[in-house]
Formats: C-alpha cells, sequence, structure tokens
C-alpha cells in the first residue's frame, strides 16, 4: 500500500530525486474529509434525498481506488520504467470497488454512488474532442474479457491491502459499506467494474423525462459537483473558510458606529434587517443599501444556518468589472475582514477550474507542476464565505459536468445580493433570471438592490423566485433628499460649447463628473479637459476610467479617484470623466455633473455621483443631446452614440426636458421608469426578457442528460456575453508566469493573472487569436495606463453597449 500513489511528483527533479506523489490512501481519506467539510458548509439542500451527503462521502472515498493499475502508477512516475501515458480511465475501475464493498445498498443508491465517481473527470456521452472520448464512447463495446486486459497488470497484493483499507475506512466514519471484505481478485475487480459500467450506460445513455429532469437531473450535477469540489479541496489541500467575515453582530456593530457619529440606523435599513427570506430593497443613493443589504444577509445567514446546518456563502453581485475592486474594498473596510472576502469575476478562475481537473490519465509529467498550481488557484473559487464579483462565473455554473458543477453546489443554500440588477440587457436580465430560481431551488435567497428599481423590474423578480418577496423602501414620511437640479442641453456633450462651460467650473474650483456614453468621447474629453483641470489644481486632479483597462491600472485609477472625490472627504476641486463604468459602486461625490443622455436608470444613477451626500445646495446635472446613428452590424437601427437604444434614450429625454430647470423628486423617479416601462418599447422590453430566460432555461438548466459533454454549450453561453477579456500580446510571458504561480492577491484573493486582462467589446472578438495553451485571447494593440486600449490592430477606439463590460 506504502507504494501506491495518486499524484505525480509535486515539482520537477531539477537533478536532485523528485518527492514522492500523494500516497493513494491518504488523498482518498483527504476526499473524504473534505467532503465532510463540505456538508458542514452547505448543510441540507431542500429536496434532496436524506442520504445525500452519504452518498458523497462514498463516493469521495471511492472516487480514485481504480488508480491501482501498474500503468497508472508508471504513468505518474511511480515505477523503476520511464514514464508514459496509460490512456485507461481510472475512474471507471474505481466502479469495481463500489460493487464489491457496497454490495448491501441498495441497487439505486450503488448506482447514484458510481455515477459521481464515474463522471468526477469525464462525461458519459457527447463529446467532440477526439482526445478526450466519453465514457461511454471508450469503453461501450467492450466486452467483460476486453475490458478486463485494459487494467492489468497491477499487484494482487496492493489490491487486498486497498480493499481492506477501504472497508476499515469506510466503517471508522460510519458509512454503510458491507460487514465483511470480500475475498478477490483483479479478474473479480474488472469483472464487477464492468457490470457497473453497463448499468450506468443502460440508464444514463439517453435524456431523462420531464418529471425525472425536473429532480433527478438537478440532483445528479449537485452529486457530482460536491464530489469534484471535494477533489478540488483536496489535491489543493487547502481548507475552506469557517470564520464567516460578516459578523453576527454586525447590526449592533453598524448601530454603535452610527450612534458614534450622531446618526441612527434609517428605517429602510431596520426593514431590511428584519426581512426574512428575498427582498427587493429600493431607495436612492447614498441612503445606506448597501449596510441594509449586509443587515439583511447576515439575518438570512442566521436563517439558513438554523435550517440547513450549514454556513451559507454569501455572494455580492454587480454589473460591471470596473466597479468590483471598489465594492471589495468597501466591504472590506466596513466589515473590518481584509482577508475573507474574495473576488470571482475573471476567465481566468475558469482556466484554473477546468485546468485543475484535467484527467491524469493521460497527462505526462511536464504538466503536473502547472496542475498543481491550478489547483490551489481554482480551490480560491470556493474558500472564501463572503465574494464580490459579476454572475459571470456563478452563471457558468448552469454549464455543469465535472467543472462547473461544483459552482452549483457551492451556491447551493448561498444568499446572493444583486445590486443595480436594471443595467444588465434583456438578454442578460433573462439569463439571471432564470439562474435566481434554480438558486430557490437550491435553497437560497435573494435580494435585489437599486435607486432606480422599475416596476417592471419588480414583478419580473418576483415572478421568477415564485416565492413571497418583501418590498422595502424608505416610508412616505422619510423626505426625499432634493440633491439635484435638471438641465438639459440641445449639443452634444463633445462639442465645443460643452467644453466651454466644463471649463468654465473648473476655473471656478469645482469638482466636476462628465459620462459619456462610449469610451471614445472618454478619451477626447479627458484629453480636452485635463490639461487645464491639472494646470489650475495639480496633477493629481483630473482622472479618466472606463471599462477597459488592465485590472492593476484599474486599481490604481480607482485608488486615485477615491483619494480626490470620495463621499465625505473634505471636497476638492478637480475633473472625473468615465463611461457607465462610473454608475454603480463607487462612492463618490462631486459638485457637478455633465453627461449624455442615455436611458432613464442609467442617467439617475449618474445623478447619484454628484451631491450625493446632499450636502450641497440643488446640484446641476447637464443632460446633453446624443448622437444617433447606426452601430456596427445592425443595419439601420439607431443608437445613442453607438450605445443607448433610441427609444428608451428618447423617452427619458422627453420626461427630463419636461423638468428641465427643475430640482428631482427622488420619489417620482419610480413614476418616471414605470411611464418608460408602460410604454411600447417597455412592453416589448418585458417580451425579450421572458423570452430569454425561457431559452437559457431550456438550454442550460434543464440537465436531460446531466452527464453529457457540454462543451458545446460552453462556447454557446460564453456567446451570450458579447465582451470578452484579452491580454496584450506584450504581457503574454508575464500572465503566463502569473498562472503559474497563482498566489492571488493576500487582501482579494484574487488571482495574479487576473491583474493582467482587459474587458473587450464583442466586434473585438475576431481581432485577437485564442491561445489554447492559456486558455486566454490575446490582442495586439496599443496601450496607455491612463487612458487605456486605445487601437487594436489598427483600428480606433470604437464605442461598445454596457452588456460588454462583464
Amino acid at each position: 500500500m506504502t507504494d501506491l500513489r495518486a499524484k505525480s511528483p509535486a515539482f520537477p527533479g531539477n537533478g536532485q530525486p523528485r518527492p514522492p506523489g500523494e500516497l493513494l490512501t491518504s488523498h482518498l481519506e483527504n476526499t473524504l474529509h473534505a467532503a465532510r467539510h463540505i456538508q458542514a458548509r452547505v448543510g441540507r439542500i431542500p429536496g434532496l434525498p436524506e442520504a445525500f451527503w452519504t452518498w458523497v462521502a462514498l463516493a469521495a472515498l471511492f472516487h480514485d481506488a481504480g488508480k491501482l493499475p501498474h500503468g497508472f502508477q508508471r504513468m505518474i512516475g511511480n515505477t523503476p520504467e520511464p514514464p508514459q501515458v496509460w490512456g485507461e480511465r481510472h475512474e471507471v475501475l474505481s466502479l469495481g470497488f463500489i460493487s464489491l464493498l457496497l454490495a448491501e445498498l441498495p441497487v439505486d443508491e450503488r448506482r447514484w454512488i458510481a455515477a459521481a465517481v464515474a463522471g468526477h473527470h469525464r462525461s458519459f456521452t457527447g463529446g467532440g474532442d477526439a482526445r478526450k472520448l466519453p465514457l461511454f464512447t471508450q469503453y461501450g463495446t467492450d466486452s467483460a474479457a476486453e475490458f478486463a486486459t485494459r487494467f492489468l497488470p497491477a499487484n494482487q497484493e496492493q489490491l487486498s491491502h486497498l480493499m481492506g483499507w477501504l472497508h476499515t475506512t469506510a466503517r471508522t466514519n460510519n458509512l454503510p459499506v458491507d460487514t465483511t471484505v470480500p475475498t478477490t481478485d483483479l479478474g473479480e475487480l474488472t469483472k464487477h467494474a464492468h457490470q457497473l459500467l453497463e448499468e450506468l450506460m443502460d440508464h444514463w445513455s439517453h435524456p431523462l423525462g420531464f418529471e425525472e429532469t425536473e429532480s433527478a437531473g438537478l440532483f445528479a450535477v449537485l452529486l457530482l459537483g460536491a464530489v469534484t469540489m471535494a477533489d478540488h479541496l483536496s489535491s489543493a489541500h487547502a481548507p475552506i473558510h469557517q470564520h464567516h467575515p460578516l459578523p453576527t453582530d454586525y447590526h449592533a456593530r453598524l448601530a454603535e458606529r452610527l450612534t458614534a457619529k450622531g446618526h441612527a440606523l434609517r428605517p429602510q435599513q431596520k426593514a431590511a434587517s428584519d426581512t426574512h427570506g428575498h427582498m427587493l430593497l429600493r431607495s436612492w443613493t447614498a441612503s445606506g443599501k448597501t449596510e441594509g443589504a449586509l443587515l439583511w444577509a447576515r439575518t438570512q445567514v442566521d436563517d439558513l444556518t438554523t435550517h440547513t446546518g450549514g454556513t451559507p456563502r454569501v455572494f455580492y453581485i454587480l454589473p460591471y468589472l470596473s466597479s468590483i475592486n471598489a465594492m471589495t474594498d468597501r466591504l472590506c473596510e466596513e466589515l473590518q475582514a481584509p482577508h475573507g472576502i474574495g473576488v470571482a469575476h475573471s476567465k481566468a478562475a475558469s482556466y484554473h477550474l477546468a485546468r485543475s481537473l484535467t484527467d491524469g490519465c493521460d497527462q505526462d509529467l511536464a504538466d503536473a507542476a502547472g496542475k498543481a498550481h491550478s489547483r490551489a488557484a481554482a480551490t480560491k473559487n470556493f474558500l472564501e464565505l463572503l465574494r464580490v464579483g459579476t454572475p459571470y462565473q456563478l452563471l457558468r455554473g448552469a454549464l455543469a459536468g465535472p467543472v462547473h458543477s461544483s459552482i452549483l453546489v457551492d451556491s447551493a443554500n448561498s444568499v446572493f445580493i444583486l445590486d443595480e440588477l436594471h443595467a444588465f440587457d434583456a438578454r442578460r436580465l433573462g439569463m439571471i433570471l432564470a439562474m435566481m430560481r434554480l438558486w430557490t431551488r437550491t435553497g437560497g435567497r435573494i435580494a435585489v438592490l437599486s435607486a432606480t428599481l422599475p416596476t417592471a423590474l419588480a414583478e419580473l423578480v418576483t415572478e421568477a423566485l415564485d416565492q413571497p418577496v418583501t418590498l422595502v423602501e424608505p416610508p412616505p414620511t422619510v423626505a426625499a433628499p432634493a440633491r439635484h437640479r435638471i438641465h438639459t442641453r440641445p449639443t452634444h456633450v463633445t462639442d465645443e460649447a460643452s467644453l466651454t462651460e466644463i471649463r468654465e467650473r473648473l476655473t471656478e474650483g469645482r469638482s466636476v463628473l462628465v459620462i459619456t456614453n462610449n469610451v471614445k468621447d472618454a478619451i477626447f474629453l479627458y484629453e480636452a479637459l485635463a490639461p487645464l483641470c491639472t494646470q489650475l489644481h495639480g496633477e493629481d486632479s483630473a482622472y479618466l476610467l472606463h471599462s477597459r483597462y488592465r485590472r492593476m491600472d484599474r486599481s490604481t485609477i480607482e485608488t486615485g479617484i477615491l483619494n480626490r472625490f470620495e463621499a465625505g472627504r473634505p471636497r476638492l476641486p478637480g475633473l472625473l470623466v468615465g463611461t457607465q463604468a462610473l454608475e454603480v459602486s463607487l462612492n463618490i461625490d462631486l459638485d457637478l455633473c455633465h453627461t449624455s443622455a442615455a436611458d432613464l436608470e442609467a442617467l439617475l444613477q449618474r445623478f447619484g455621483r454628484t451631491n450625493r451626500l446632499g450636502a450641497l445646495p440643488a446640484a446641476p446635472v447637464i443632460v446633453h443631446q446624443p448622437a444617433y446613428a447606426p452601430r456596427r452590424g445592425t443595419g439601420t437601427t439607431l443608437w445613442a452614440d453607438g450605445v443607448y437604444e433610441e427609444e428608451p434614450t428618447r423617452l427619458a429625454w422627453n420626461i427630463l426636458t419636461q423638468h428641465d430647470g427643475k430640482t428631482v423628486d427622488e420619489r417620482m423617479t419610480t413614476t418616471w421608469l414605470d411611464q418608460v416601462y408602460a410604454s411600447t418599447w417597455g412592453r416589448q422590453w418585458h417580451t425579450k426578457v421572458k423570452n430569454h430566460q425561457q431559452d437559457f432555461e431550456e438550454a442550460f438548466l434543464s440537465f436531460e442528460l446531466p452527464f453529457d459533454d457540454r462543451s458545446a454549450l460552453a462556447e454557446n453561453f460564453d456567446a451570450q456575453f458579447d465582451g470578452t477579456e484579452a491580454i496584450l500580446s506584450s504581457d503574454r510571458d508575464a500572465y503566463a508566469a502569473a498562472l503559474d504561480e497563482a498566489t492571488g492577491n493576500p487582501k482579494t484573493g484574487r488571482l495574479l493573472a487576473d491583474e493582467y486582462l482587459i474587458p473587450m467589446p464583442h466586434w473585438a472578438g475576431a481581432l485577437t487569436r485564442y491561445e489554447q495553451q492559456l486558455k486566454v485571447r490575446i490582442v495586439d494593440a496599443d496601450y496607455d495606463p491612463v487612458l487605456g486600449l486605445l487601437t487594436v490592430s489598427g483600428l480606433p477606439q470604437q464605442t461598445y453597449h454596457p452588456g460588454e463590460v462583464l
């Protein structure tokens, strides 16, 4: 037994003897313990059999027992011969141990455990990658004798010892193993493995019926996800966090802190804290929505802990990459937990997730070190109990399979805070609504926060959740702040008249926020206005922010912005130019705002970054007429500055012009929004959202073949997101080194490689090249740390629309 190993040596030799890989028994026992830790964290998932976690534990214990054969041991460098690729699937041989040691279990229970073991690396059916044949294709035509020859030779004495160790370990951990250890040989082991594989083929080769899909399909992917997650944690030797960064006494801490400053909890914050179940929180900017959401989340964590026995995860979901770092820093400060909050938003994370679960049966030693690094990096996706990110990573759980089903398990019995849900276009909103319904089926609690929550959106959320939802908002007795006075301008924000007006405000010593609809206009305005601002007010007085920066540069810019314009700091003159990246999460407060006209939700969010705390008289928010023109590939359809749909932009413009020169009544904004959504455009929008929700549910959440290869769906999923991410060709070597080292930022837990990724618009995808080895797109482009991405393959900077910043 001391000779059987589960892993390749951890490090290359470099002329020195390689330390041996992890013992097979150690890995199996560690995986069993990891499964128990996951059970303690997730708790009882509604709708699943009582024995679910017992089956997970047994599958974790047996999952790699099939690494017994000499061929596998030689492949990982654990024999005197030179290593060579084996090519067989250790997990199908593991089925023999299940059949022999769990013979007294009911047949259906044994098959569930077998399905999770057999499926933890490879799909059963489908597949377009000739290098990764589905199991049923690879072994489906084998006779028992042919199947047996694939796994010979193997050591009989090691087999006997392994059988005894598995039996003893199962009984020690109170798992329902057979009463006695059967006497067996290699022929019996392969015969039983072949029989159980045939049973799996009979059951899983065809799609489930509708009623089975509603229960067995989802159950199957959750079972598979729990086992693969345990394998992740065991291989990475990384314990999942047990101490929640959202403290049990957060309510008392917040109240005490506010009292010390002469304030008290707002009524809507108290109502959020008292809400048990799903919540819609509608309240104006700077009214304490984030704190209200955390109070609500703490209540849900307590409820779910009581009801499920687990420790719920909290996911804070934002629409824009560029707002995530700021929110992470804000939560770290708010909760005084600098090391307990994770960031989950990168495709580098998906790279590591996939790479860490590569087969282990057809790799050579050159891959071992890289895979070991990826195990550690991928595990970061599951460690923290509070995570900030876009929906991208969570939505990828819908892809299921060995790689992504663990995301679904990790999100079961979790708490989800969705900030500014309106910012997603109809397609992505439909996808998120579909996923929200799945989260509720697996015990989740959901809150939607917005300063601008139209009734139409609130109704869509309520319908998707199909459970009671509490609407929380400031009571009528609380006066809405009078922070903004509307002015409309027929000139475009880039016109000389607009520039002259902004320069006058800078000369007066004001802090001026300028928000455009596209990156090209933002860069133009920054270059036109920053020289005057820095001449008047110093080098650190002018900033530009949009979505197309390397993360390392965006972090630097965000820090500078907050140092200059953060709400609550002494007011300083200056200039901040940006796109909708400035609309959410950045806690900034400037004297006045110039903005291009857009849809009403976007404009109201932009207004909220001016006179945020209401410390000034009603501040001017100047809305400029946009330029309407067709967008790339859309025919004659007109878009405001190439970004926002024409009709809702015109509807917003008409409402604002009716209130030109008037102070904004922030209670009336919901009425304004409801006017927009009651229009013909609004009714069409509602239909689009529902259709996209249904399409996503049918394509991704039916789980008719839960062990099928879904790589084609992965491509379809990524195509749903018009945006992508890429690295500069000049950063290629640094990115590769970061992927291999991948220690992550200790403050936020994000991977080092993330720092080089640049969000790209959909039209730029064809202008990048995909590197299979790194699983990342690479772009040849001009880039400036201050201005961001400038030209791509000789094309000038283009406009983009909101969905592309995900």
